[in-house]
């Protein structure tokens, strides 16, 4: 990647989308209503395939940077009573849809999975089997883990249930960072985790990093960055911190003096990506790295890459299913998210109802949307024949508007345009949110608020 001037690009750091989702769950209500989700579950076709997503909400205590949805606690009997709920909610989905389907990919999230039990973990994957029992063979099955709860019983029914893909959240090695995050993790520690893991022939194993916290320079996440090389995993996560103090309140007890400027963020991307190329990893959508044999690699290499709520994925047109508390749920025209709170959640099924808080349905015009920016922010560009095929539209006359936006980006080499496809340049790939919100209809709605989307850069 040719050096490129920062100061220029600093323009660009404005509220923005992660586009995990569109349109985005600032667009989720109540007027999706709870009968019209569990139409969609009844009326959908089971010869589809399912992907499974299950929220473990649980951490011992709070890292300040998390913007993930958890519930602080050292009880085991709260640990058990939500595995109670859980086993209720998928019989109570186990009686509302077909559960015949074939399960191509499965995800624990948090919180911290291995906050539970290795006991506790195989009773919920016995369960989770027993309602849905079609896992294809090559399922992709994997688990967020924190390496500081993590042991040999766990790795050993991780095994026996068929997990192949394990994520080590590390954030960054440098102590001072550590400490001011709130999350203590010397590199032996995790170290110790990946090896168990490869002990037990995990074969990809993905590090979760995050530039734009406190006290990183960019000399300080080059350190971080070879000791992450040093584990060699299969795939990295390098996350632009997203600040959300309104949002969430453990995140105002960092000190915003002391997190870095855009530019810094910037010129630390740009060392990230040169440095994993240069090692032999290549650049996966907005924030992944790959090793080349990788499917990730291979399904960008096509044009095949997906984007939804579990990150990137080869697994694209499937149903996923969003279980336990505030899991969001995909449909081929709908999102559907689960009650946040512990109360409202347990009410609903105590009622002998789904969890179901909220969602959308997706509008045609929101349907050709989503196809743009998911094609953008994974694979860096767009057949716009393909778009137009498939929904039956005149790309520039529909996107005009768009487009417009996009010109100042085509004279600065961000991303070129023609009558056949948007192709993101390697420099635009830093600024990949900044060329996907041009087609989000929803930016003017919110473009006066700062307090909605974190920082682009």
């Amino acid at each position: 990647m040719n050096t490129i001037d920062f100061k220029q690009f600093v323009k660009y750091s404005q509220p923005g989308p992660r586009y995990t989702s569109y349109p985005t769950a600032l667009e989720f209500s109540e007027a999706f209503t709870y009968e019209k989700y569990v139409g969609k579950l009844r009326s959908r076709d089971f010869r589809k395939p399912l992907s499974i997503y299950i929220h473990l909400p649980f951490c011992r205590s709070a890292c300040y940077f998390c913007g993930c949805n958890v519930v602080f606690t050292s009880k085991e009997e709260k640990k058990e009573r939500y595995i109670d709920y859980l086993t209720r909610e998928l019989r109570i989905l186990s009686e509302t849809m077909e559960t015949s389907s074939d399960v191509i990919q499965f995800h624990f999230g948090g919180g911290t999975p291995t906050f539970f039990s290795a006991e506790q973990l195989d009773r919920i994957m016995e369960t989770v089997k027993k309602h849905f029992p079609n896992f294809v063979e090559d399922a992709e099955i994997s688990c967020e883990i924190d390496p500081r709860f993590f042991n040999e019983e766990q790795m050993k029914v991780l095994k026996k249930h068929g997990f192949n893909r394990i994520s080590f959240g590390v954030q960054d090695f440098e102590p001072v960072v550590q400490q001011a995050v709130h999350r203590i993790q010397p590199y032996d520690i995790t170290k110790a985790a990946v090896d168990l893991a490869r002990k037990y022939g995990i074969e990809s194993i993905n590090i979760d990093l995050i530039y734009g916290l406190p006290f990183q320079t960019l000399e300080s996440f080059k350190k971080t960055l070879e000791l992450a090389y040093s584990l060699d995993p299969d795939r990295l996560a390098v996350f632009n911190y997203a600040h959300v103090p309104w949002l969430k309140k453990t995140m105002r007890k960092l000190d915003e003096t002391t997190i870095p400027s855009p530019d810094v963020k910037l010129a630390i991307l740009q060392y990230t990506i040169d440095f994993f190329t240069n090692h032999g990893y290549r650049m996966i959508g907005m924030d992944h790295f790959a090793k080349p044999d990788d499917e990730l690699f291979r399904a960008i290499e096509k044009g095949e890459l997906h984007r939804n709520f579990q990150g990137y994925t080869t697994k694209g047109g499937v149903d996923l299913l969003g279980i336990g508390l505030t899991s969001i749920g995909e449909g081929e025209d709908y999102y559907a998210q689960n009650f946040k709170e512990l109360p409202e959640y347990e009410a609903a099924i105590d009622a002998g109802k789904l969890p179901f808080w909220r969602g959308v349905e997706l509008t045609l015009d929101d349907r050709i949307r989503k196809a743009v920016i998911m094609d953008l922010m994974s694979n860096f560009k767009l057949d716009i024949g393909k778009i137009e095929k498939r929904f039956g539209i005149d790309f520039k006359n529909y996107f005009a508007d768009a487009l417009k936006q996009l010109e100042p980006m085509v004279e600065e080499g961000l991303v070129k345009i023609d009558d056949k496809e948007i192709a993101v340049s390697q420099t635009g790939t830093l600024l990949i949110r900044n060329i996907a919100m041009p087609f989000d209809a929803y930016m003017q709605k919110h473009a006066s608020s700062k307090k909605t989307f974190s920082k682009t850069v």
